[in-house]
């Protein structure tokens, strides 16, 4: 019995050393690596090409890429990945040869969109998106875009900064998540005039809606995304530039949790204009949408219709905590969520500070605020008029200010 028992402790202490072995080997190595496939991806760069693929490019990649101090895709810290999957910065993909993905073929660019695989065979963290159910088309105006002089991918000598991917990232990597495979037949979108596969194509494949607004990244099946877990139920939770964790809307057509009981109308304010049903702006991590046609908007509504309603009561984010004794600017920017996009002091995702030399007046400054979209067509900002009470917009305008002053006392500041 003692022998047995012997036998026994040590075979534990065997199991529990290869584990402890095997989890140190995951926390200590590189994201794994995969051999590369040599594929031929011809891209034509033309203007109507070009256009197009701007548009894909600011709806499904600068939201990561941007940089909006420097104006260009050269990469930054993405605030809203959830913490559990630790730090990450997204890369360079301007046109420096260096620096960006100035060298890269079209076939490579286009096996790392479909595959996760860089062509060092590096794999991207699950964060990066994956597009194997992207049209061959769309994916083609995407690298023609990449190609061209627009400001916003023109070369730019700017180092990459390094990621920080958390243990789950990395046993992810290694037993959940790897390379997608490279297409074997061409990858057609359906016509617009077939409103619901259209709508299918827009939500899961060209804008990938259900990687953010199904239950969890860590569940998201990229390749079949009606696989994933909660599908577009929502309930993902998502850090603002602050922290405060914000929950992704359920889109299933439960009438009561997701978007059973909304109009035709009240989805496309919500999506485009950045304001729902209640009257309530979205808060960031999502953003309005406001290059999408009618026709998109009318065919995304068409298909979540279809899908199998999820009754899932999304949690609500906690509102910021605002001192009793601050201004009412500072009240009023807090209770909107300014913060989530702009930060406590004006420097978030984007730069509020430079907006009072914009804007000089309180008047012009207003303006702006209540319809950002007319002075920058495509803005990522809702439409606040008719959601900002008209009694607030003056202490707001008045705080904003406050922030581009260098002797903004601490009160003003943010927290």
């Amino acid at each position: 019995m003692k022998k047995a028992l012997k036998w026994l402790a040590a075979a534990v202490a065997a199991v529990v050393a290869l584990v402890g072995g095997a989890a140190a080997w995951i926390a200590l190595a590189p994201l794994p690596r995969y051999p590369v496939e040599k594929v031929e991806f011809p891209v034509d760069v033309t203007p109507e090409r070009v256009a197009r693929g701007r548009k894909t490019v600011e709806m499904l990649c600068a939201a990561c890429h941007l940089d909006t101090a420097i104006g260009a895709l050269t990469g930054k810290r993405m605030p809203d990945l959830p913490p559990r999957f630790g730090e990450s910065w997204s890369l360079n993909v301007t046109a420096d040869p260096v620096k960006g993905i100035g060298s890269w073929t079209d076939g490579e660019i286009a096996y790392l969109l479909r595959t996760g695989v860089a062509r060092d065979g590096r794999y991207t963290p699950p964060w990066m998106i994956k597009t194997p159910n992207l049209s061959d088309e769309d994916l083609r105006d995407v690298i023609a875009f990449l190609r061209s002089d627009d400001p916003l991918v023109r070369a730019r000598d700017v180092d990459d900064r390094e990621s920080r991917p958390s243990f789950l990232t990395r046993l992810l990597c290694r037993v959940a998540f790897g390379p997608l495979p490279w297409p074997r037949e061409p990858i057609v979108a359906p016509p617009p005039e077939d409103e619901v596969a259209y709508g299918r194509y827009l939500v899961t494949g060209r804008w990938q809606c259900f990687t953010c607004h199904s239950a969890d990244f860590a569940t998201v099946d990229d390749l079949q995304p009606e696989r994933s877990a909660g599908y577009l139920g929502g309930g993902n939770g998502m850090p603002d530039v602050t922290g405060r964790v914000v929950y992704t809307s359920n889109l299933t057509p439960d009438a009561e949790t997701g978007i059973g009981a909304w109009t035709l109308d009240q989805f496309r304010r919500a999506l485009v204009e950045g304001v729902g049903p209640n009257n309530r702006a979205v808060q960031y991590p999502m953003v309005p949408y406001r290059l999408l046609t009618d026709t998109e908007v009318e065919a995304m509504f068409a298909y979540l219709r279809t899908v199998p309603p999820i009754r899932n009561e999304v949690p609500q984010a906690e509102a910021p905590l605002v001192a009793d004794d601050s201004s009412r600017g500072r009240q009023v920017y807090y209770a909107y969520g300014c913060n989530g996009c702009h930060g406590d002091t004006g420097l978030g995702q984007w730069d509020l500070r430079g907006a009072p030399a914009r804007y000089p007046t309180d008047e012009e400054l207003i303006a702006y605020i209540k319809h950002p979209e007319k002075a920058q067509p495509g803005v990522a900002m809702p439409t606040w008029d008719g959601v900002i009470g008209e009694d607030e917009y003056a202490p707001l305008a008045a705080y904003i200010r406050s922030l581009a002053r260098a002797d903004a006392p601490a009160s003003d500041a943010g927290s």
